[in-house]
């Protein structure tokens, strides 16, 4: 069995996917190392929205990374069905950011300002108006934000198009081989000890989710990235009950679905890796979505899941080299931003292992030791 890749990325997740993609698309040899299956954790439990100006309310380094990566979409949706034969059900029929209060309403309005800078089509609309859109929402909706080019993807389906893209290109996966340690000498990475054996590699990827501050610990860093578990469901309705995604500043989203299922969620706990669906977690999205659209208590119940994502002290992802040890290069702490920073992290950091010059006051934001540097 071959031991010896340029690559080797830890994490089969969606971003270490979208990183191998990219690196074996420029002839880089690859290996993905996945201690469970491609696309098992965060990866397939998200919503798959692509909600850069509904979710991010501020500019920044990371508002202009998420408007980058929204923009890839439109394109990566039609090369990975060439490269791989998967549709990743790329929709885009907008997003509603609703307004339950007058209170929540004025805040709302000026988040209308700011966003418009950059989506002249981004619009206020009045409690009137916004039912001619969503005639299934609840009376107490005084009115809501629409962003009318907002969309959503099939997370699980974009994680394994990825895949095998990368594939395509060459890429190795390796499903069910844990990463157990760094292998190090002289100031550099030579590659990693596994539950199937040595992996000799002069770059390593760290890009294992909530997971990589417990991995990266033995190189001498903390990265702070801490788990955060969400339970979500889904149901289907007879009749399309909402035309855009529905989200709410009170946690609670509806995604509809190409196949008709609308996918609810998502509830918070975190520093849980305990990935159980609790009743009083689906009992509290159930309580939240039916008084936004009181008709989905008629759906016919589908599903229930949960998943671990990966949140960090500050909210943004690290996206870097290690400080200490060259060769050695992390993409983590993505949280409920991951689907969408996916295609954006796979180009950043595969220019960062091909000695691509990048601009360092745009990455300063995401350094790996902007927190403290090692652990004692």
């Amino acid at each position: 069995m071959e031991n010896s890749f340029d690559v080797a990325i830890i994490g089969g997740g969606i971003i270490g996917s979208s990183i191998a993609f990219q690196l074996a698309k420029r002839g880089r040899k690859v290996v993905i190392l996945e201690k469970d299956r491609v696309a098992c954790q965060a990866s397939s439990a998200a919503a798959g929205m692509l909600a850069a100006q509904a979710e991010l309310e501020e500019d920044g380094h990371l508002f202009q990374l998420a408007l980058k990566s929204q923009a890839m979409f439109a394109s990566l949706s039609t090369e990975l069905v060439e490269y791989s034969g998967i549709d990743i059900e790329l929709v885009n029929k907008g997003m509603t950011k609703i307004a339950e209060t007058e209170e929540i309403a004025l805040d709302i309005k000026k988040q209308v300002i700011f966003q418009r800078k950059w989506d002249p089509m981004i619009t206020w609309l009045d409690a009137k108006e916004i039912r001619v859109l969503e005639p299934s929402l609840s009376q107490s909706v005084a009115g809501g934000m629409y962003l009318p080019n907002d969309g959503h993807v099939q997370p699980a389906k974009l994680t394994q198009a990825f895949a095998k893209a990368a594939e395509y290109f060459g890429a190795v996966i390796r499903e069910q081989t844990e990463v157990l340690s760094f292998i190090f000498e002289n100031g550099q990475v030579k590659g990693v000890n596994t539950t199937n054996g040595v992996i000799h590699s002069e770059q390593v990827v760290v890009a294992s989710g909530a997971w990589s501050a417990k991995l990266l610990r033995e190189s001498g860093l903390d990265i702070h990235v801490y788990p955060v578990k969400g339970e979500c469901f889904s149901v289907r309705a007879e009749k399309q009950l909402i035309n855009t995604t529905i989200f709410s500043d009170k946690r609670c989203y509806l995604v509809p679905k190409r196949n008709g299922e609308i996918y609810i969620g998502a509830t918070m706990i975190e520093h849980s890796l305990d990935n159980k669906v609790t009743p009083e977690g689906i009992a509290t999205l159930i309580e939240r979505a039916t008084q936004l659209v009181p008709q989905i208590k008629e759906a016919a119940w589908e599903r229930v899941w949960s998943g671990i994502r990966p949140q960090t002290a500050d909210g943004t992802p690290y996206i870097g080299e290690h400080p200490n040890w060259k060769g050695l290069f992390v993409a983590a702490g993505h949280f409920r931003n991951g689907i969408l920073l996916s295609p954006i992290t796979g180009v950043v950091v595969a220019d960062l292992l091909t000695g691509k010059i990048l601009d360092q006051n745009e990455l300063s934001a995401f350094r790996l030791d902007r927190h403290k540097e090692t652990v004692s």
